[in-house]
């Protein structure tokens, strides 16, 4: 019914007794989740104030509906749960009429523990317009707290107020259902055959079952990277039961391939201008476990973790105490670079608990250019951005703040602001965070600390600024509610993708006209810099204004120059050309003739230089006693001294 998905307001949800307002009967929805801390003023169920048989949990569907069971959970932070129930029926909330087997009220077994899902199909589907559950009994050291979900479709009825208010109908004919690993591989081909001359599929590796990370790259030049045309990805389901991103990804390649084939001059420009990238199933092991057990009984976690029980998405190296460290030591720049932060030698043994996905996507990731990136969550409302990190120990919600921290507020807002209902002041919060008040956007080391995510390693050890995007409070909406979820996601998702061309971009070449890789682009006032690709190109995101902007090479001359971005889209031109410094060249000339250089250790080089300064001035102390003594005796032999040279 939508109890999860928040189509039931909180006013159609009443109880018998609360035991507080922040376990009223609005907390009451499956799969909500509890505050981090045990005072939060919201907790994770609907309890009742007396534990007694007489307590009932009410839904008002506010039309005739056809209701065919309920799915029930325990209380998310404790050991609440209720073990059996009785569930009754009414069109008018005064007469009740309880689900019978035979001539005895029917009792529904109920939950063993808090977390999972517990589904009871009714006998035969009842028509009516409230439902009621009354527990019957409960874990015995325990209190009466439930989460609920109802089954049931809403009888035909035009003229219902309520349903017309919150219907979503979408326009675009794709494939609205949940895609099982093969039916996700034989989508993608159907994509690539329709079309072949702007699509292809690859894989970056292989999962710890041994399922291949199908990737499709959307592009004019399929396979070939383009000098000066920036490279985008969408990564999806590094929870494997966080559904929804996954099939928005499926759904969004179906669409640019279909409106690139109709002429839509939008996608066209995006299509030709961008290299595109989307990776829908990055866990596609948990995936499968999810949906076995379908959309309501998965849970809140189940699918989570990867086959050897690892969060992929917190996965990646912790570069961000790396790259502190070396700050408060002063090292930065004359011993570490404030980018491209290498990946520590431990993490890169066999022995290190690292998932095999976590790895293909380290060397995907340092493979491509990738210029801006985005990774489709699941379970709320908001877009997170660097750091995920505190920079204070011990401290679990802090605001850590990157040196690009105008620009990743920027993009966050340009997908939370076109989003349906991420802004929504009037939207229920899907836990107790209510995010529409910073414009669904939070730094995310200011909602809850995460070492080694997968944004702040992106940011860190390679050029791409990366978000994550919580597309839907359920993680896995009923088939029914994925061409709504569309609707929600679809202009955010290209209106995010076309914020690869905000900022300045450009070639740093040599004076032949030879581009020149891993040039160091720096910009003043921004302690972070990126490098140039291959081909010596780069594409730097800045936020509209006028910026002193550095390339230097090793071996070559650093040039500056002002460059200006506008408020229109498209990046700004701004190219560079670097001459060689003169010792490089004396360099490539001795080696060019086999005489190198003398490499003397730097100890060896300062005492010799102590040595000869010490010569040089005792020579010239004797110098100057000698001059004085011919001097002296010219003078006492009458002769003219004009002519004497003193030293």
């Amino acid at each position: 019914m939508g109890l999860e998905t928040l189509k039931i307001d909180d006013f159609q949800l009443h109880a018998s007794t609360t035991k507080r307002y922040g376990l009223g009967a609005h907390r009451g929805r499956l799969n909500i989740q509890a505050g981090l801390y045990e005072d939060d003023l919201y907790d994770g169920a609907w309890c009742a104030g007396r534990d007694d048989p007489l307590q009932w949990f009410e839904v008002d569907a506010r039309r005739l509906t056809k209701f065919t069971g309920v799915i029930t959970q325990g209380r998310s932070s404790l050991c609440d749960w209720v073990t059996s129930y009785k569930v009754m029926v009414s069109n008018d909330s005064h007469t009740w009429i309880t689900l019978k087997n035979g001539s005895e009220d029917l009792i529904f077994r109920g939950n063993r523990e808090k977390e999972i899902p517990v589904r009871n199909i009714f006998p035969a589907p009842v028509v009516a317009r409230y439902i009621r559950i009354n527990p019957r009994s409960w874990f015995t050291s325990g209190s009466i707290c439930m989460r609920v979900e109802i089954l049931g479709c809403p009888m035909p009825d035009p003229n219902n107020y309520y349903h017309r208010r919150n219907e979503v109908i979408t326009t675009d004919d794709l494939d609205f259902r949940h895609h099982s690993y093969k039916e996700m591989r034989q989508l993608m081909k159907v994509v690539n055959e329709m079309c072949p001359n702007v699509t292809r599929i690859y894989n970056i590796g292989k999962s710890h079952s041994g399922l291949k990370l199908y990737a499709i790259e959307i592009s004019d030049n399929p396979g070939e990277h383009e000098v000066g045309e920036p490279e985008f990805r969408y990564t999806a389901g590094s929870h494997g039961n966080e559904v929804l991103g996954r099939e928005l990804l499926l759904l969004l390649m179906q669409f640019m391939c279909l409106e690139y084939l109709s002429g839509n001059q939008r996608i066209r420009h995006l299509v030709e201008e961008t290299r595109i990238h989307l990776l829908p199933s990055v866990n596609p092991d948990g995936y499968e476990k999810a949906f076995e057990v379908g959309s309501e009984l998965s849970g809140w976690s189940l699918g989570r973790w990867s086959n050897d029980g690892i969060d992929i998405h917190h996965n990646f190296p912790d570069l961000n105490s790396i790259l502190w460290e070396a700050e408060a030591k002063k090292w930065i720049p004359r011993k570490m670079f404030n980018h491209h932060v290498p990946i520590p030698e431990w993490y890169q043994s066999k022995n290190a608990s690292v998932a095999v996905e976590t790895r293909a996507l380290i060397a995907w990731m340092e493979k491509m250019p990738f210029v801006l990136g985005g990774n489709l969550q699941g379970g709320e409302l908001v877009v997170t951005f660097p750091y995920d990190k505190t920079r204070s120990l011990g401290v679990t919600r802090e605001q850590t703040s990157t040196p690009d921290d105008h620009v990743f507020r920027w993009l966050a807002f340009s997908y939370a602001s076109t989003h349906r209902l991420m802004t929504d002041a009037n939207q229920r919060v899907c836990h107790t965070e209510d995010f529409a008040k910073e414009d669904g956007t939070i730094n995310g080391a200011s909602w809850h600390t995460a070492a080694g995510s997968m944004n702040d390693f992106s940011y860190l050890h390679t050029n791409c600024f990366e978000l994550s995007m919580y597309v839907g409070c359920d993680k896995f909406p009923h088939e029914s509610e994925l061409p709504e979820e569309w609707e929600n996601n679809r202009e955010s998702l290209l209106v995010f993708m076309e914020q690869v061309h905000r900022g300045i971009k450009g070639v740093v070449r040599d004076v032949q006209g030879r581009g020149i890789a891993n040039a160091i682009i720096s910009v003043e006032g921004i302690n972070h810099d990126i490098r140039t690709a291959a081909d010596g190109d780069y594409w730097r995101l800045l936020n509209p204004g006028e910026y002193r902007v550095t390339a230097r090479a090793e071996g070559y001359s650093l040039t500056s120059k002002k460059c200006e971005v506008g408020y229109e889209m498209g990046a700004t031109r701004c190219d560079f050309i670097i001459g060689r410094t003169n010792l490089s060249r004396i360099k490539e000339i001795m080696e060019k003739f086999n005489k190198q250089p003398i490499r003397l250790p730097v100890r060896q080089l300062q005492a010799q230089l102590i040595f000869l300064n010490k010569r040089k001035l005792k020579y010239k102390l004797q110098m100057r006693n000698l001059s004085y003594h011919l001097i002296l005796a010219t003078v006492r032999n009458g002769h003219d001294c004009h002519y004497v040279h003193t030293y």
